[in-house]
């Protein structure tokens, strides 16, 4: 790798925001780790461009297996890699999932947290770490919009564990003068957006019915609201908030919310095709507690950083309807 590139080290590199991160970063002139599980499947789809680059992997963009779980493995990564900037996205991120899996769901996300800082703060060069919170924080929001002072009350086992993982970071901060920031993100969706997130599952489905793969989308309540906005920009903020001169929290949102059946509807509408007729409850979907009025104001950020949003909620939707869309008919096409 060429001497004075700055070196990052990501945790959930493969992720959806891991993999834009990781484009933003190589493009920026950075030398990039990423921190993998070793699994039987080594097809890592949302890096496997990267991966398949001769000029890349390997030289700017290297993988290290390792476990959060594993102490030991991730002091030896750092001690290897000596990384100026730290990115901590990984971890069990989906919200409803984490009632069936709440153990391993504040393991990975609480406990790795802490695992992570504590490496951090030993370092021998001073690291400037990211960890990835999220709105799910506020839960049952006393005030909308809500602020990065507005009081914590998740309402999930997710959100409880990056409530505490959100207040380690603070406290390492404080305490230790450690750089970290913590970067509270709203739902931020893309083409990469895993299959088990509503957005995702959404486009999925009514891309296959409208080429007459399936005929039928079952979801939960359409009135849920949340503040959706684009993955690819929400990466570009938490870049920024580790270029500032000193350490902060930063709520990362559209400030806009609109409802599941709003994003049921704009999908419907790229393909012309009427959402009653193929959309059903199924009330199996619904959660046990959902927050109805999670909405941000990015107002600090914008205001320090000077990041903003781009594109509108149907170009987003659009945007991913098109990716399903040309999925299906390249596969048809084979």
């Amino acid at each position: 790798m060429k001497e004075n590139r700055k070196i990052a080290l990501i945790t959930g590199i493969t992720g959806q925001d891991g993999s834009y991160l990781t484009e933003l970063l190589l493009g920026k002139g950075y030398a990039v780790h990423g921190v993998v599980r070793r699994t039987s499947n080594l097809l890592r789809s949302r890096i496997e461009h990267l991966r398949r680059d001769e000029n890349i992997y390997a030289k700017s963009l290297v993988l290290h297996y390792g476990d959060l779980s594993d102490g030991t493995t991730l002091r030896r990564i750092f001690a290897a890699v000596q990384p100026a900037e730290v990115y901590h996205l990984a971890g069990q991120s989906h919200v409803g999932l984490s009632f069936e899996i709440p153990e391993s769901t504040c393991e990975e996300i609480g406990m790795a947290t802490l695992r992570l800082l504590e490496i951090a703060r030993d370092q021998p060069s001073p690291v400037r770490f990211y960890h990835a919170s999220s709105s799910e924080i506020f839960g049952n929001a006393t005030e909308s919009p809500q602020t990065e002072v507005t009081p914590l009350q998740p309402a999930s086992p997710y959100g409880c564990a990056k409530a505490f993982a959100t207040q380690l970071a603070r406290v390492y901060r404080d305490s230790y003068g450690l750089f970290v920031c913590n970067g509270i993100l709203y739902n931020h969706e893309s083409p990469r957006r895993g299959e088990n997130f509503v957005t995702r599952k959404i486009t999925r489905a009514v891309a296959r019915i409208a080429r007459g793969l399936e005929d039928e989308l079952a979801l939960g309540s359409l009135e849920s609201r949340r503040d959706w906005g684009r993955a690819q920009d929400y990466v570009v903020a938490m870049w920024l908030m580790l270029q500032h001169d000193r350490p902060d929290d930063y709520i990362v949102a559209s400030g806009v919310t609109h409802s599941v059946g709003d994003f049921v509807q704009a999908a419907f509408a790229v393909v012309n095709l009427p959402w009653e007729k193929h959309v059903r409850h199924n009330p199996d979907f619904d959660r046990p507690t959902d927050p109805m009025h999670l909405v941000g104001s990015a107002e600090k950020i914008k205001a320090a950083l000077g990041w903003k949003p781009t594109g509108s909620f149907p170009e987003l939707v659009r945007e991913m309807m098109e990716a399903e869309l040309a999925a299906i008919d390249s596969k048809q096409n084979i």
